[in-house]
């Protein structure tokens, strides 16, 4: 029987902005975190990443169907930046998903019915200023304020990356998403396909992730963080290969 959470559709979506700060956490601290299918993807022999997206998302529908299929909505998503070797003997960089949160109910109950993400729904908003602009969650405790400068845009304090051209490695959306059935051993594959992909530095002031705070790690610093505007995108239907 043919699960729906399996991505049996291809998908489309327009995203107006996609905001992604990644962190980097000592790599022995995540590993029991994703399935044994996969592996992290380390940087420096001792880093792995969690991303934080937060996304508007416009249009997203099943893939050539009309407008009224659509829906929009602002996602939250948490996902480790992970590696898996498939079985035509390929290493696929991609993301885990850990967790999404959205501002819509429709969407949270039609993505835990196609996907695996564990939706959520939480309250979304933001506060607007020609110095900075900030969006927060009183529900999921989130907040991240970023400022607004034409001023060339530093690394974050601390960064494990030793330039934006590092760091852009890690710049959140990859390829590639993936699941894990353990009682079947079947890994889900799910490719994305997008277009226009330039990732601009953005300066943050400062962020409070409760979500990050729960995961009990000793240290998740500020790696980079990008902002990516108006991408066309598409994911195509999810395959499926047994875990060998």
């Amino acid at each position: 029987m043919i699960s729906l959470k399996n991505h049996t559709f291809a998908v489309e979506a327009f995203f107006e902005r996609s905001l992604v700060l990644t962190f980097a956490v000592p790599k022995d601290e995540l590993s029991e975190t994703i399935p044994p299918c996969l592996k992290l993807d380390v940087y420096d022999e001792q880093w792995a990443f969690i991303a934080v997206a937060m996304v508007q998302t416009k249009n997203l529908k099943p893939k050539g169907f009309p407008k009224i299929f659509a829906n929009d909505f602002f996602l939250i998503g948490y996902r480790i930046f992970v590696k898996y070797r498939d079985n035509r003997g390929r290493t696929l960089r991609g993301l885990y998903i850990l967790k999404s949160e959205t501002d819509s109910k429709r969407m949270e109950f039609l993505g835990n019915i196609f996907t695996k993400y564990s939706y959520t729904t939480t309250d979304i908003q933001s506060i607007h200023s020609d110095q900075q602009e900030t969006i927060f969650s009183d529900k999921s405790k989130f907040s991240i304020s970023i400022a607004h400068t034409d001023m060339e845009i530093p690394l974050p304090t601390g960064s494990v990356f030793k330039s934006w051209k590092e760091a852009r490695r890690y710049a959140g959306l990859l390829p590639f998403t993936f699941s894990f059935d353990a009682a079947k051993k079947e890994v889900l594959i799910i490719e994305g396909v997008r277009k226009d992909w330039n990732p601009k530095p953005i300066a943050v002031v400062k962020h409070q992730l409760d979500f990050l705070e729960k995961l009990s790690l000793s240290q998740y610093q500020l790696a980079n963080a990008f902002a990516i505007y108006n991408i066309p995108y598409y994911w195509k239907k999810g395959r499926i290969e047994k875990w060998k």
